[in-house]
């Protein structure tokens, strides 16, 4: 049997490494080339996907690619602690949750699905999808087709594959925040941070990030809460005039990132944040959906690659365990539908903490203290950081 995977992220080559597992023989296809991979931002992957990992047998070519990454500190545009929160409990090994920069990992699941000689064509953009009784095929924009037994789309929050499965399939909802990120060479700063966490700051006018690294970089992100950025002008915008801005907006605050923004390089800009709460039809006969596509989280949730990963492992299982491509798809969104669709709630609702402005700031600093005393707390959380999905190694796709 032939799979045609649409997308070389996260998801795509961790499925196409599942499947062939499962005795699956599939193709990957990417619309970017080789050259535009260290474009992005970083995120991290908490210990329920780092386990889906390793059930791959992937987790030890990409985790040197990680910086180990235990929990979450909160403080308020003061410098006042909120409150910590723990990212899970680590693997049996020892491993954390690590924090990857995404183009980064997407680039090294790549290269381990090549060295597994699962083929992988890269340049190659999608329009969509077709099927018949005898097959599916997904259709490039040059006119050419690429055909197998079943379609899978891991092609994100926009998928084309999704498209042809439904037309009337929603799109993605704005969750009123952009989003920009950098990196900084400061061991000074680094050392100031807490060790193997991210900080996240409530800033007076936007939401702050910073992850230092064993290297002496600090990572850092910032969320701004305001209308979607327009193509127009992110084009007029110059890299020094983001900084600029984000070091304005940085500046009422304590702690380290107007220093941080001012001296950095920054490696995303305007980036309008998305989330895609509910899609009604995840498959249709021989199409198929994994990771974004069907269940986008905002960045919020810190979940969106684990759950990539956790699907890889679970359609692999589901597509083994049924007699039929459609009944393995029936059983794959029977075992994920109500996790995901709660876990982009999850993150619905950490973005909707960041827009606050003004004396509502305030008010929610004092309410978020209560909050990480009493409601999110690591055990409220385990549900989620806990979550171990398995693949038999006996299992075998018949067709």
């Amino acid at each position: 049997m032939r799979a045609v995977i649409v997308g070389g992220g996260i998801a795509g080559p961790a499925t196409a490494m599942a499947l062939r597992a499962v005795g699956v023989e599939p193709v990957v296809i990417e619309a970017r080339s080789v050259t535009d991979r260290d474009e992005g931002s970083w995120f991290t992957i908490s210990p329920n996907g780092l386990a889906a990992l390793d059930v791959l047998d992937a987790l030890g070519p990409v985790r040197a690619l990680g910086v180990p990454t235990r929990r979450n500190v909160i403080v308020g545009a003061t410098g006042r602690g909120l409150g910590a929160l723990s990212l899970g409990t680590p693997l049996p090994d020892g491993t954390p949750a690590l924090s990857f920069k995404r183009p980064r990992l997407a680039g090294a699941l790549v290269d381990e699905a090549r060295r597994r000689g699962i083929e992988v064509l890269d340049g190659v953009r999608v329009s969509g999808a077709e099927q018949d009784a005898r097959g599916a095929a997904v259709v490039c924009d040059d006119g050419t087709r690429l055909t197998g037994d079943l379609v899978i789309g891991a092609d994100g929050i926009h998928s084309a594959i999704r498209t042809a499965i439904d037309p009337d399939t929603p799109t993605g909802r704005y969750v009123g925040l952009t989003n920009f990120g950098g990196v900084t060479h400061d061991p000074t700063i680094a050392a100031t941070l807490p060790a193997e966490s991210w900080y996240f700051v409530f800033g007076r006018r936007a939401f702050f990030g910073a992850l230092p690294t064993p290297t002496g970089d600090v990572v850092w992100f910032v969320n701004v809460p305001e209308a979607p950025i327009s193509g127009a002008q992110r084009s007029a915008t110059s890299e020094s005039g983001w900084r600029d801005r984000l070091g304005a907006l940085a500046a009422p605050d304590a702690g380290p990132f107007a220093g941080l923004i001012a001296r950095g390089r920054l490696e995303l800009a305007a980036d309008n944040t998305y989330d895609l709460p509910s899609v009604p039809v995840w498959h249709r006969g021989r199409l198929g959906l994994v990771g974004d596509a069907i269940h986008a989280p905002a960045p919020s949730s810190g979940q969106g690659a684990s759950m990539a990963l956790e699907d890889a492992v679970v359609m692999a299982s589901s597509l083994a365990a049924a007699t039929t491509i459609e009944a393995g798809f029936e059983g794959f969104e029977r075992a994920r539908r109500a996790r995901v669709e709660r876990i982009v709630a999850v993150g619905a609702r950490a973005s909707s903490t960041k827009t606050p402005r003004g004396i509502r700031r305030v008010l929610n600093d004092a309410a978020m203290r209560l909050v990480f005393r009493h409601v999110v707390t690591e055990k409220s959380q385990a549900w989620m950081f806990d979550h171990r999905v398995a693949l038999d190694p006996r299992a075998r796709v018949v067709g």
